[in-house]
């Protein structure tokens, strides 16, 4: 083996890696291929060298073109001379310089210049005419990108170049981009100073091929392939598509970006969705570049003489936020007159920490976002709002308008205006100890009716001072006290029950107590907590009531247990003395798994009047019992479930949540029940079952299945299923989903989905999909 260090004269003949790896390669990618003229038998399959008189692609004959040496020609003005970055590192068997200044290298050459490796059998360089000479195999790579998206190796039979590496041209030429989509062309020409390449005679494709099997499941040929470098786009000339070896579309030109551009003008992949309210239809979305910081997606969707649709979406990057418009507007033949949506958000950073937030949502119908898959949400929320957290402090305020789309509710009659602010800092006492917060508040409602009751408007200004100091006692027992103190003025409008303005104050007191005891046994860890806590706020009085607008859906579980105030809002507030008690027990064991315990209940000295209101399972002078049981297991497996009973075990909840995830498969499941007797606004029983799971079914396969189902109604609301299928070279997803409610606006409905994505063109999206099933070839 011999090594050579050239003079700088000849060393840039030697750096014809560089050119061939940096500018070929950039020739062939393109994210948006089509290509080719119909052949019989593959073109990606590995075969002998080119000779003359084989067939091509188009199923022309080979002829070797001439090749035009190009004279050697002077310094260009101003040009500096190569210095000791430009020097390349020769390695070959062979390496032999002749008078005429020609140099020779052969047997296993390999010059590496700049990151760039080239392997090939012989290498010629001419110094008179300012030539080289490559002949193969070559072998072209930058190993420093192995494994990256910008990785590209290139394989030719031969190579002929000009001294600076601009223009040229490369014979039976392979390329392979990111170790996924591979071209092969008869010739690679380079003309302009390396501006234009041009590819002839082109196959490509992203699917494996063997020689014992080489027809790839698909395939793009082109009769010739143009890559300008300067507007980084790829030119088509007879691009056709095949799939398993039959042609399947032939188009005249096409144009794509290369894949240096992240983003360009041009149709994005198609969707085909049959819906039974809709029928056959296809989704062609358009995209369109406005500038590098906005752009703009147009999609028509056409459906089987039911609709026409156009979808807009517009998005924007702001130096200190973005923002994106989503909306459409849809002739269909579901309802008269035109539908359509419009959401909108924006999020900006401002300084001193806060955040500004803009959200627009307004629909025509319910049903036509369920129609056309936008969302099925039922209330919709356009506004503002202004966020700062910090470590010690909080302000968060928020203004819109809600618009209700469910069918029981009145828009005149629930609140449409909406106004909360909320301000809190948190500090440490020196002279008490412990942590004391600080809280104002404020909150407004309005409603367009103005009906007396009906059309109630409210507006509340609040402030809240609390502490909170724990201590660790003599045998291990923790002790905490607290303490709050809560004053609310309200104002309110078009309710003759009460008041014009109501104004109250609420002291809180409670005392804690814990013994945290921990055991070891045979490895395991055992945590058993008992806990009493003891609170008192005074009685609401009837002069101290005000309307109940925030409280009314009351939970009660072991996140509440020792609360202060299970009340969820400020309007109504939990009073009396009351004793809250519970245990707790933890298993830890050493072979990865971990079992909980809680249990509790809150003792009254007498009955809270808001909890026979608006909270059955926390009425009267005992509560329900609370029991939950939560389960971590090693192989992924979790189950947690509550319930609520009384002292007859009379079950009044049961709440049982699964989830499951292990490699190949994941499961999330739950089931709710509900006495219809304790909750509020409730006529029947709650009974329902909501699960989804997905499974890895083979090697590229996965399938997902999503349900909820209603036992009370004995019925489904909704079934979906989903089959995805990814090799290294297409993935295809299929959809099908039924919703089974129906109401006078909302249909029962079937809609299928079908997507196809060809690999090698763009970066694909991570959708957690089965592992890939990739071919490969026996040998």
């Amino acid at each position: 083996m011999t090594r050579a260090a050239l003079p700088p004269a000849r060393r840039a003949a030697l750096t014809m890696a560089v050119a061939l790896a940096l500018a070929s390669p950039a020739a062939a990618q393109s994210p948006g291929v089509a290509s080719l003229i119909d052949r019989p038998g593959p073109a990606l399959a590995p075969t002998r060298s080119m000779q003359a008189g084989d067939r091509l692609a188009d199923g022309t004959s080979f002829t070797p073109p001439p090749v035009v040496i190009t004279p050697r020609r002077p310094p260009a003005r101003g040009e500096a001379p190569p210095g000791p970055e430009d020097a390349a590192t020769l390695l070959a068997d062979h390496v032999e310089l002749s008078g005429n200044q020609v140099l020779t290298a052969s047997g296993g050459v390999v010059i590496w210049f700049r990151g760039a490796r080239l392997i090939a059998e012989r290498v010629i360089y001419d110094g008179n005419a300012g030539t080289l000479a490559i002949e193969g195999p070559i072998h072209l790579s930058e190993p420093g990108l192995a494994g990256t998206p910008s990785e590209a190796v290139l394989v030719a039979d031969a190579a002929q170049l000009d001294e600076d590496l601009q223009d040229g041209l490369l014979t039976g030429a392979r390329l392979v981009l990111a170790r996924e989509l591979q071209f092969a062309a008869a010739e690679v020409r380079r003309t302009g100073q390396g501006r234009m390449t041009t590819l002839t005679h082109v196959v490509a494709s992203s699917c494996q091929v063997c020689a014992s099997d080489p027809t790839p499941l698909w395939e793009i040929r082109a009769r010739r392939i143009t890559h300008d470098a300067e507007t980084r786009r790829i030119h088509f000339d007879r691009p056709q598509f095949r799939a398993f070896g039959l042609p399947i579309a032939t188009l005249p030109l096409l144009s794509a970006p290369d894949p240096t551009v992240e983003r360009m003008t041009g149709f994005l992949q198609p969707r085909f969705r049959t819906t039974s309210g809709l029928g056959f239809g296809v989704m062609l979305p358009y995209f369109i570049t406005l500038g590098d910081s906005a752009d703009l997606t147009l999609t028509p969707y056409v459906s089987a003489s039911r609709t026409a649709t156009l979808g807009l979406r517009y998005r924007q990057a702001f130096t200190n936020g973005a923002a994106e418009i989503n909306g459409a507007l849809s002739d269909d033949d579901l309802e008269e007159g035109t539908r359509g949506y419009l959401f909108g958000a924006a999020a900006f950073r401002l300084p001193r920490d806060y955040r500004l937030g803009l959200q627009v949502q307004t629909a025509s119908d319910r049903a036509y976002l369920l129609d056309y898959d936008i969302t099925d949400a039922d209330r919709l929320w356009s506004g503002l709002t202004l966020d700062r957290v910090l470590r010690d402090r909080l302000l968060t305020a928020r203004v819109g308008r809600y618009e209700t789309l469910r069918e029981d509710e009145d828009e005149a009659t629930s609140p449409g205006l909406v106004a909360d602010a909320l301000w809190e800092r948190r500090v440490r006492p020196a002279l008490i100890g412990g942590e004391a917060g600080l809280q104002f508040s404020v909150h407004a409602h309005q409603r367009d009716s103005g009906a007396d009751i009906a059309g109630r408007d409210m507006a509340r200004a609040s402030a809240r001072l609390d502490w909170r100091r724990s201590q660790v006692l003599a045998g291990g027992f923790v002790a905490a006290a607290q303490a709050r103190l809560d004053a609310d003025l309200y104002r309110i409008r078009d309710d003759s029950r009460f008041d014009g303005t109501e104004a109250r104050a609420i002291p809180i007191g409670a005392v804690e107590l814990r013994w945290p005891l921990l055991a070891r046994r045979g490895g395991a860890a055992h945590l058993l907590e008992p806990v009493l806590q003891v609170v008192w706020s005074p009685d609401i009085d009837d002069e101290d009531r005000v309307p109940n607008e925030d409280s009314r859906l009351v939970e009660f579980d072991e996140g509440n247990l020792f609360a202060l105030d299970r009340l969820p809002g400020r309007d109504a507030v939990e009073g009396g003395l009351r004793a809250n008690l519970g245990v707790t027990w933890t298993r830890i064991d050493p072979a990865g798994w971990s079992l909980g315990l809680t249990a509790g209940r809150v003792l009254r000295a007498d009955p809270d009047p808001a909890f026979e209101r608006y909270g059955e399972v926390l009425a009267g002078r005992q509560s329900d019992w609370l029991l939950s049981a939560t389960y971590s297991g090693a192989g992924g497996l979790a189950i947690a479930n509550r319930a609520l009973f009384d002292s007859d075990l009379n079950l009044s909840r049961d709440e049982l949540r699964l989830g499951w995830l292990k490699p190949g498969f994941e499961l999330s499941a739950g089931y709710l029940w509900i006495d219809a007797v304790t909750e509020e606004g409730e006529a029947r029983d709650v009974s329902e079952l909501t699960a989804a799971t997905g499974w890895q079914v083979a090697q590229g396969w996965k399938a997902t299945a999503e349900t909820r189902y209603d036992f009370v109604a004995d019925r489904a609301q909704k079934a979906e299923l989903g089959l995805e299928y990814r090799n290294e070279c297409v993935t295809v997803d299929l959809s099908v989903s039924r919703r089974f409610t129906s109401s006078d606006t909302v249909r029962a409905d079937t809609d299928v989905g079908l997507s196809v994505r060809l690999g090698g063109f763009g970066r694909p999206r991570d959708t957690g999909a089965a592992p890939v099933a990739r071919r490969s070839c026996l040998r």
